[in-house]
Protein backbone atom coordinates (compact mmCIF):
# COMPACT_ATOMS: atom_id res chain seq x y z
CA UNK A 1 0.00 0.00 0.00
CA UNK A 2 1.39 3.50 -1.02
CA UNK A 3 0.73 6.95 0.53
CA UNK A 4 0.22 7.59 -3.16
CA UNK A 5 -2.65 5.30 -3.03
CA UNK A 6 -4.84 7.07 -0.42
CA UNK A 7 -6.69 9.35 -2.07
CA UNK A 8 -4.16 12.67 -1.01
CA UNK A 9 -5.10 12.13 2.71
CA UNK A 10 -3.64 15.20 4.17
CA UNK A 11 -3.86 14.28 8.05
CA UNK A 12 -1.63 15.29 10.95
CA UNK A 13 1.21 13.70 9.27
CA UNK A 14 0.23 14.96 5.86
CA UNK A 15 0.38 18.31 4.64
CA UNK A 16 -1.84 19.92 6.43
CA UNK A 17 -0.94 22.72 7.78
CA UNK A 18 2.35 23.46 6.00
CA UNK A 19 2.71 26.40 3.56
CA UNK A 20 4.55 25.72 0.48
CA UNK A 21 4.84 29.38 -0.03
CA UNK A 22 6.64 32.31 1.99
CA UNK A 23 5.13 35.87 2.05
CA UNK A 24 5.67 37.11 -1.47
CA UNK A 25 4.27 40.50 -1.57
CA UNK A 26 6.08 41.51 1.89
CA UNK A 27 8.84 40.07 0.78
CA UNK A 28 9.05 41.88 -3.00
CA UNK A 29 8.66 45.32 -1.29
CA UNK A 30 11.61 44.88 0.66
CA UNK A 31 13.57 43.65 -1.68
CA UNK A 32 12.26 46.33 -4.19
CA UNK A 33 13.16 49.03 -1.57
CA UNK A 34 16.49 47.56 -0.90
CA UNK A 35 17.39 47.47 -4.83
CA UNK A 36 16.31 51.20 -4.89
CA UNK A 37 18.61 52.25 -2.45
CA UNK A 38 21.52 50.14 -3.97
CA UNK A 39 20.84 51.53 -7.61
CA UNK A 40 20.74 54.92 -6.57
CA UNK A 41 23.72 55.27 -4.75
CA UNK A 42 26.16 52.71 -7.16
CA UNK A 43 25.65 55.26 -9.64
CA UNK A 44 27.13 57.91 -7.80
CA UNK A 45 30.03 56.25 -6.44
CA UNK A 46 30.65 55.06 -10.22
CA UNK A 47 31.57 58.10 -10.88
CA UNK A 48 33.24 59.32 -7.33
CA UNK A 49 35.47 56.19 -8.24
CA UNK A 50 37.13 56.98 -11.14
CA UNK A 51 37.44 60.95 -9.67
CA UNK A 52 38.98 59.47 -6.66
CA UNK A 53 40.90 57.07 -8.56
CA UNK A 54 40.08 54.31 -5.61
CA UNK A 55 40.22 50.86 -6.73
CA UNK A 56 38.27 50.23 -3.22
CA UNK A 57 35.45 52.23 -4.21
CA UNK A 58 35.35 50.90 -8.42
CA UNK A 59 34.85 47.66 -6.23
CA UNK A 60 32.16 48.60 -3.98
CA UNK A 61 30.70 49.98 -6.82
CA UNK A 62 31.12 46.41 -8.82
CA UNK A 63 29.73 44.71 -5.88
CA UNK A 64 26.67 46.89 -5.84
CA UNK A 65 26.21 46.08 -9.54
CA UNK A 66 25.94 42.59 -8.07
CA UNK A 67 23.94 43.07 -5.26
CA UNK A 68 21.34 44.94 -7.78
CA UNK A 69 21.70 41.76 -10.21
CA UNK A 70 21.31 39.41 -7.11
CA UNK A 71 17.95 41.36 -6.06
CA UNK A 72 16.67 41.20 -9.24
CA UNK A 73 17.43 37.37 -10.03
CA UNK A 74 15.87 36.93 -6.41
CA UNK A 75 12.26 38.78 -7.57
CA UNK A 76 13.06 37.00 -10.69
CA UNK A 77 12.87 33.34 -8.92
CA UNK A 78 10.36 34.70 -6.46
CA UNK A 79 7.46 35.04 -9.22
CA UNK A 80 8.45 31.70 -11.06
CA UNK A 81 8.72 29.92 -8.25
CA UNK A 82 4.63 30.82 -7.56
CA UNK A 83 3.65 29.43 -10.75
CA UNK A 84 1.93 26.09 -10.08
CA UNK A 85 2.99 22.18 -10.36
CA UNK A 86 1.90 21.82 -14.09
CA UNK A 87 3.18 19.47 -17.14
CA UNK A 88 6.40 17.74 -16.27
CA UNK A 89 7.54 20.25 -14.17
CA UNK A 90 5.54 18.13 -11.36
CA UNK A 91 7.40 20.31 -8.55
CA UNK A 92 6.73 23.79 -10.02
CA UNK A 93 9.55 25.89 -10.65
CA UNK A 94 10.50 26.32 -7.50
CA UNK A 95 14.16 25.35 -8.24
CA UNK A 96 14.17 28.81 -10.15
CA UNK A 97 14.89 30.07 -6.39
CA UNK A 98 18.25 27.62 -6.05
CA UNK A 99 19.28 28.51 -9.19
CA UNK A 100 19.55 32.49 -8.42
CA UNK A 101 21.18 31.91 -5.24
CA UNK A 102 23.96 29.61 -7.14
CA UNK A 103 24.30 32.65 -9.63
CA UNK A 104 24.36 35.06 -6.34
CA UNK A 105 27.31 32.33 -5.19
CA UNK A 106 28.79 32.22 -8.28
CA UNK A 107 29.30 36.15 -9.02
CA UNK A 108 30.51 36.70 -5.39
CA UNK A 109 33.61 34.17 -6.51
CA UNK A 110 34.04 35.70 -9.90
CA UNK A 111 33.92 39.03 -8.72
CA UNK A 112 36.35 38.50 -5.81
CA UNK A 113 38.82 36.69 -8.22
CA UNK A 114 38.85 39.72 -10.30
CA UNK A 115 39.31 42.34 -7.35
CA UNK A 116 41.80 40.39 -6.02
CA UNK A 117 43.91 40.37 -9.30
CA UNK A 118 43.45 44.38 -9.51
CA UNK A 119 44.67 44.44 -6.01
CA UNK A 120 48.00 42.41 -5.87
CA UNK A 121 48.55 44.37 -8.85
CA UNK A 122 48.03 47.75 -7.15
CA UNK A 123 50.48 46.23 -4.39
CA UNK A 124 53.17 46.29 -6.26
CA UNK A 125 52.51 49.48 -8.38
CA UNK A 126 50.22 51.53 -5.97
CA UNK A 127 48.72 54.79 -7.93
CA UNK A 128 47.75 58.12 -6.25
CA UNK A 129 44.60 57.84 -4.22
CA UNK A 130 41.87 61.25 -3.23
CA UNK A 131 41.80 59.54 0.50
CA UNK A 132 39.18 62.47 1.95
CA UNK A 133 36.86 61.63 -1.32
CA UNK A 134 37.19 57.73 -0.86
CA UNK A 135 36.60 57.97 3.32
CA UNK A 136 33.17 60.25 2.96
CA UNK A 137 32.02 58.42 -0.16
CA UNK A 138 32.37 55.05 1.78
CA UNK A 139 30.65 56.18 4.81
CA UNK A 140 27.94 57.20 2.88
CA UNK A 141 27.67 53.88 1.58
CA UNK A 142 28.05 52.16 5.07
CA UNK A 143 24.82 54.32 5.92
CA UNK A 144 23.18 53.20 2.69
CA UNK A 145 24.28 49.29 2.91
CA UNK A 146 22.82 49.14 6.37
CA UNK A 147 19.36 50.34 5.57
CA UNK A 148 19.68 47.94 2.69
CA UNK A 149 20.46 44.77 4.89
CA UNK A 150 17.74 45.93 6.68
CA UNK A 151 15.30 45.85 4.36
CA UNK A 152 16.38 42.15 2.87
CA UNK A 153 16.05 41.28 6.69
CA UNK A 154 13.16 41.52 7.14
CA UNK A 155 11.91 39.37 4.26
CA UNK A 156 12.09 35.21 4.19
CA UNK A 157 15.70 34.45 4.93
CA UNK A 158 14.78 30.95 5.29
CA UNK A 159 14.53 31.39 1.59
CA UNK A 160 17.97 30.48 0.28
CA UNK A 161 17.31 32.85 -2.81
CA UNK A 162 17.11 36.01 -0.35
CA UNK A 163 19.32 34.56 2.06
CA UNK A 164 22.11 34.85 -1.40
CA UNK A 165 20.60 38.48 -1.77
CA UNK A 166 21.53 39.32 1.74
CA UNK A 167 24.69 38.18 1.74
CA UNK A 168 25.88 40.44 -1.57
CA UNK A 169 24.58 43.13 0.54
CA UNK A 170 26.13 41.96 3.94
CA UNK A 171 29.47 41.93 1.85
CA UNK A 172 29.56 45.27 0.68
CA UNK A 173 28.38 46.16 3.78
CA UNK A 174 31.91 44.74 5.32
CA UNK A 175 33.43 46.00 2.01
CA UNK A 176 32.75 49.96 2.95
CA UNK A 177 34.06 49.54 6.57
CA UNK A 178 37.20 48.05 4.96
CA UNK A 179 37.08 50.87 1.93
CA UNK A 180 36.25 54.02 4.99
CA UNK A 181 39.12 52.85 7.13
CA UNK A 182 41.78 52.56 4.09
CA UNK A 183 40.81 56.00 3.26
CA UNK A 184 41.08 56.98 6.48
CA UNK A 185 44.51 55.73 6.85
CA UNK A 186 45.45 57.25 3.01
CA UNK A 187 44.27 60.70 4.45
CA UNK A 188 46.24 60.39 7.60
CA UNK A 189 49.46 58.93 6.55
CA UNK A 190 49.51 58.88 2.59
CA UNK A 191 50.06 55.49 2.82
CA UNK A 192 48.39 54.16 -0.78
CA UNK A 193 48.70 50.62 -0.75
CA UNK A 194 45.94 50.63 2.17
CA UNK A 195 43.24 51.08 -0.86
CA UNK A 196 44.90 47.64 -2.22
CA UNK A 197 44.55 46.08 1.12
CA UNK A 198 41.02 46.82 2.03
CA UNK A 199 40.12 45.30 -1.10
CA UNK A 200 42.05 41.70 -0.53
CA UNK A 201 40.25 41.69 2.88
CA UNK A 202 37.10 42.18 1.23
CA UNK A 203 37.61 39.50 -0.88
CA UNK A 204 38.42 37.25 1.35
CA UNK A 205 34.66 37.16 2.79
CA UNK A 206 33.48 37.64 -0.81
CA UNK A 207 35.20 34.15 -0.97
CA UNK A 208 33.73 32.94 2.00
CA UNK A 209 30.44 34.04 1.21
CA UNK A 210 30.03 33.05 -2.17
CA UNK A 211 31.69 29.62 -1.21
CA UNK A 212 28.67 28.79 1.27
CA UNK A 213 26.04 29.66 -1.27
CA UNK A 214 27.44 27.69 -4.09
CA UNK A 215 27.92 24.87 -1.55
CA UNK A 216 24.42 24.67 -0.26
CA UNK A 217 22.55 25.44 -3.44
CA UNK A 218 24.60 22.27 -4.88
CA UNK A 219 23.51 19.71 -2.13
CA UNK A 220 19.45 21.12 -3.39
CA UNK A 221 20.71 20.07 -7.32
CA UNK A 222 22.59 16.47 -6.52
CA UNK A 223 19.20 15.96 -4.06
CA UNK A 224 21.80 15.53 -1.00
CA UNK A 225 19.75 15.40 2.35
CA UNK A 226 19.47 18.73 3.90
CA UNK A 227 22.78 19.27 6.47
CA UNK A 228 20.52 19.32 9.38
CA UNK A 229 18.37 15.78 8.62
CA UNK A 230 20.57 12.41 9.40
CA UNK A 231 19.31 9.73 6.74
CA UNK A 232 20.46 6.96 8.77
CA UNK A 233 19.16 8.27 12.24
CA UNK A 234 15.77 8.81 10.53
CA UNK A 235 15.76 5.16 8.87
CA UNK A 236 16.77 4.23 12.43
CA UNK A 237 14.04 5.90 14.04
CA UNK A 238 11.52 4.66 10.94
CA UNK A 239 12.75 0.84 11.55
CA UNK A 240 12.10 1.10 15.16
CA UNK A 241 8.43 1.04 15.07
CA UNK A 242 6.77 -1.65 16.87
CA UNK A 243 5.51 -3.52 13.42
CA UNK A 244 8.08 -2.13 10.60
CA UNK A 245 10.47 -5.00 9.93
CA UNK A 246 12.39 -3.19 7.36
CA UNK A 247 13.24 0.49 5.79
CA UNK A 248 14.82 0.66 2.45
CA UNK A 249 15.28 2.75 -0.61
CA UNK A 250 14.96 5.92 1.65
CA UNK A 251 16.13 9.05 0.03
CA UNK A 252 15.80 12.55 1.85
CA UNK A 253 16.43 15.81 -0.54
CA UNK A 254 14.94 19.18 -1.00
CA UNK A 255 12.82 20.59 -2.95
CA UNK A 256 13.82 24.14 -2.85
CA UNK A 257 15.08 25.67 0.49
CA UNK A 258 12.85 25.13 3.75
CA UNK A 259 11.07 22.39 2.30
CA UNK A 260 12.65 18.80 2.70
CA UNK A 261 10.87 15.67 1.10
CA UNK A 262 11.15 12.05 2.10
CA UNK A 263 10.31 8.77 0.34
CA UNK A 264 10.83 5.39 1.83
CA UNK A 265 9.62 1.48 0.88
CA UNK A 266 8.57 0.48 4.55
CA UNK A 267 7.94 -3.68 5.43
CA UNK A 268 5.14 -3.94 8.15
CA UNK A 269 4.55 -7.26 10.28
CA UNK A 270 1.76 -9.69 8.50
CA UNK A 271 -0.43 -8.81 11.17
CA UNK A 272 0.20 -5.25 11.18
CA UNK A 273 -2.20 -3.00 9.31
CA UNK A 274 -0.30 -0.53 6.22
CA UNK A 275 -2.63 2.59 6.93
CA UNK A 276 -1.83 2.90 10.52
CA UNK A 277 1.58 1.97 10.49
CA UNK A 278 1.68 4.92 7.70
CA UNK A 279 0.23 7.77 9.58
CA UNK A 280 2.38 6.63 12.59
CA UNK A 281 5.21 6.99 10.65
CA UNK A 282 4.34 10.08 8.82
CA UNK A 283 3.32 12.27 12.11
CA UNK A 284 6.09 10.88 13.31
CA UNK A 285 8.28 12.95 10.07
CA UNK A 286 6.48 15.80 10.42
CA UNK A 287 6.76 16.44 14.65
CA UNK A 288 10.18 15.37 15.14
CA UNK A 289 12.00 16.29 11.72
CA UNK A 290 9.63 18.68 10.19
CA UNK A 291 9.08 16.92 7.16
CA UNK A 292 5.78 17.20 5.34
CA UNK A 293 6.52 15.94 1.82
CA UNK A 294 6.38 12.12 2.32
CA UNK A 295 5.91 9.62 -0.07
CA UNK A 296 5.87 5.86 2.08
CA UNK A 297 5.14 2.76 0.13
CA UNK A 298 3.68 0.46 2.56
CA UNK A 299 3.66 -3.74 2.42
CA UNK A 300 3.92 -6.72 4.44
CA UNK A 301 6.92 -8.18 4.59
CA UNK A 302 7.85 -11.67 2.88
CA UNK A 303 8.41 -14.21 5.20
CA UNK A 304 12.58 -14.07 4.22
CA UNK A 305 12.29 -11.01 5.87
CA UNK A 306 11.09 -11.63 8.66
CA UNK A 307 13.86 -14.60 8.96
CA UNK A 308 16.31 -11.79 8.87
CA UNK A 309 14.81 -9.63 11.56
CA UNK A 310 14.18 -12.62 14.04
CA UNK A 311 18.55 -13.36 13.91
CA UNK A 312 18.80 -16.21 10.75
CA UNK A 313 21.00 -16.03 8.66
CA UNK A 314 19.01 -15.39 5.56
CA UNK A 315 20.04 -12.07 3.71
CA UNK A 316 16.50 -11.82 2.78
CA UNK A 317 15.70 -8.46 0.99
CA UNK A 318 12.24 -7.26 -0.37
CA UNK A 319 13.93 -5.81 -3.49
CA UNK A 320 16.40 -7.29 -5.49
CA UNK A 321 18.48 -3.78 -6.05
CA UNK A 322 17.60 -1.08 -3.26
CA UNK A 323 19.19 1.71 -2.81
CA UNK A 324 21.03 2.67 0.18
CA UNK A 325 21.55 0.78 3.31
CA UNK A 326 18.74 -1.33 4.71
CA UNK A 327 17.25 -0.53 8.16
CA UNK A 328 16.21 -2.82 10.50
CA UNK A 329 15.75 -2.55 14.47
CA UNK A 330 18.60 -4.36 15.36
CA UNK A 331 22.99 -3.70 15.40
CA UNK A 332 23.43 -2.77 11.64
CA UNK A 333 25.92 -0.83 9.44
CA UNK A 334 25.08 2.58 7.46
Amino acid sequence: MTSAQHGHEHGAGGHAGHSHGVTADADRRWLAIALTLITSFMAAEVVIGVVARSLALISDAAHMLTDAVSIVLALIAMRLAERPARGGFTYGLKRAEILSAQANGLTLLLLGAWLAYEAVRRLFDPPEVAGGLMFYTALAGIVVNVAAAWCISKANRTSLNIEGAYQHILNDLFAFIGTAIAGLVVLLTGFARADAIATLIVVALMFKAGYGLVRESGRIFLEAAPAHLDPDVIGDRLAAHSSVAEVHDLHVWAITSGQPALSAHVLVEPVADCHTVRRDLEKMLQCDYEVSHTTLQVDHARADVLEVRTGATTDGSHCDAAHGPVHRDEPHTH
